[in-house]
C-alpha cells in the first residue's frame, strides 16, 4: 500500500475539525472542475466550426486534386495522369480548368473566376446539394452553353436566379498584345445563359466570384485543346485518403502538387488552427488561477493536520514522507477535478449536439447554423486532461514543500 497516498485520500474525504476547509476544498475542485469544462467545450466548438466549414468546402472542392506545382496548365493527356485515372482507389476522376475573366450583365460588370469542369462534375462534389432555384445543373446543351454563378455575385450582376439576356463574358487573347486602337479586339467574347439555379457555399471566395461552365466552352475561349489547370478526384468509400494521396505523388513526382481538402483551403483552417490554440492557451491561464485554490486549501490543511504530522513524525516518519501526503493531496484536488470536469463538459456537449439550445444570435436564418456546432475529439479530451494533471501537480510541487518546512 502506497501510505502517503492512503492519508492524503483520507484526509481529502474526512472531515475536518474546521468545516471552513472542507468548504474551501469542495471550491478548489470546483474551480479545477469549472476550468477543466471550459478547456472541453471550447475546444469542442472550435472543432465543431472546422468540422461545418469542411462540410461547406466538400460541396465545391474534391477529395483529392492534383495541379503542377510551377505555371498554371498541364498537359491532360500525360502518361502519369493516366496512371493516375487507372488506380483502383480512384472511383471518379474530371478535369478542370480555371481563369480570369470579366462578366457583363446588361450595364454591370464584375471581375469573375470561370472554372471549366466536365459533365461528371456532379458525381465528384456534392454540387446538388448546395444549388437553388427551379433548373438543374447543366452546362450546355446543343444550342448555347450555361453558366452557373455564387449567389453573392448574382447580386452583384443584378441578374436574378434565371436571368433572360446573355451573360457576356470577356477573356484577353492568349499571346496577343492589347490593340489600343480597338482594344475589344483584344479579347475572345462569348455568352452564357441561366440555367435556372445558383449554388451558395455560404463561403465569400466562391459565392461572390465563380461561375462554372463547361471545360469545352472555357477551353474554347481560351485556345486550349487538352490543356487543364487541375485533375480532381473522389476516391472508393474504402480508400484510405492520406495513403491514397502518397501514393500519387509518388507516381507523379515534383512536378505535380497533390493536395486533400485541407490543403486545398490551407489558409482557412489555418485561421481556425490558430484561434483554437490561442484560446486554448488563455484558457491554461485560467486553470493555472483556478490552481491557486488548491494551494490555499492545502495551506489551511497543512495547519489543521498540525497534531497528525506530530504523531507520524513520533512514529518515525520522514519529512519527505510528510510532504508527500500533502503533495498527494493537491494532485487528488487536481484530479478529482479533472475528471468531474470532463465529464461534466461532455455531458454538455452532448446537450448541445441533441438540442442546441446556445443559439448563434436571435435565429431566424442569419447564420449557417442555428446553434453553436459542437465535436468532440478524443485528442482534445486527452489534451485537457493531461494539462490539467500537469498544471495541478506542478503548481502545488513548490508550494508544499515550501509551506511543509515553515509551518510543520
Amino acid at each position: 500500500m502506497n501510505f502517503p497516498l492512503y492519508i492524503a485520500k483520507r484526509y481529502l474525504f474526512s472531515k475536518k475539525k474546521h468545516n471552513a476547509i472542507n468548504i474551501i476544498s469542495a471550491i478548489s475542485v470546483c474551480g479545477v472542475a469549472l476550468a477543466t469544462l471550459a478547456m472541453v467545450c471550447t475546444l469542442s466548438v472550435f472543432n465543431g466550426f472546422q468540422d461545418m466549414v469542411a462540410n461547406l468546402f466538400t460541396a465545391f472542392d474534391p477529395q483529392l486534386k492534383i495541379s503542377v506545382s510551377e505555371g498554371k496548365v498541364f498537359d491532360a493527356q500525360d502518361t502519369r495522369i493516366a496512371a493516375v485515372r487507372a488506380l483502383p482507389e480512384v472511383e471518379v476522376c474530371t478535369e478542370t480548368l480555371e481563369e480570369n475573366a470579366m462578366a457583363q450583365y446588361k450595364d454591370r460588370q464584375a471581375m469573375v473566376v470561370l472554372k471549366g469542369v466536365e459533365d461528371n462534375f456532379e458525381q465528384l462534389t456534392a454540387i446538388d446539394s448546395i444549388l437553388y432555384g427551379t433548373g438543374q445543373f447543366v452546362l450546355h446543351d446543343a444550342v448555347v452553353n450555361y453558366g452557373i454563378m455564387g449567389a453573392d455575385l448574382v447580386s452583384t450582376l443584378g441578374s436574378g436566379l434565371s436571368f433572360v439576356d446573355p451573360l457576356r463574358v470577356y477573356l484577353p487573347k492568349r499571346e496577343a498584345r492589347v490593340n489600343m486602337a480597338n482594344p475589344a479586339a483584344s479579347f475572345n467574347t462569348d455568352y452564357l445563359f441561366s440555367p435556372g439555379v445558383v449554388f451558395a457555399v455560404n463561403q465569400q471566395d466562391y459565392d461572390s466570384r465563380y461561375i462554372l461552365v463547361s471545360l469545352a466552352f472555357l477551353r474554347r475561349l481560351l485556345d486550349y485543346d487538352t490543356e487543364v489547370s487541375a485533375i480532381e478526384l473522389k476516391l472508393r468509400p474504402d480508400a484510405n485518403t492520406a495513403a491514397t494521396q502518397a501514393k500519387i505523388q509518388r507516381m507523379l513526382g515534383d512536378g505535380f502538387v497533390v493536395l486533400n481538402r485541407y490543403e486545398q483551403q490551407a489558409d482557412v483552417f489555418r485561421v481556425m488552427e490558430i484561434e483554437k490554440l490561442i484560446s486554448y492557451i488563455f484558457l491554461v491561464f485560467i486553470l493555472t488561477i483556478a490552481c491557486f485554490n488548491v494551494i490555499g486549501s492545502l495551506s489551511m490543511l497543512i495547519i489543521d493536520k498540525k497534531d497528525d504530522v506530530r504523531t507520524l513524525r513520533s512514529l518515525g516518519a520522514s519529512d519527505r514522507l510528510i510532504s508527500r501526503i500533502f503533495l498527494f493531496e493537491g494532485r487528488l484536488i487536481s484530479l478529482l477535478g479533472a475528471v468531474l470536469g470532463i465529464v461534466l463538459g461532455l455531458a454538455l456537449c452532448l446537450l448541445q449536439q441533441r438540442f442546441g439550445f446556445i443559439t448563434l444570435g436571435s435565429g431566424g436564418g442569419m447564420f449557417v447554423v442555428d446553434a453553436y456546432p459542437v465535436s468532440v475529439h478524443a485528442g482534445d479530451v486527452a489534451l485537457v486532461f493531461v494539462t490539467v494533471l500537469a498544471v495541478g501537480f506542478l503548481s502545488v510541487w513548490y508550494p508544499v514543500r515550501y509551506l511543509s518546512k515553515r509551518l510543520l
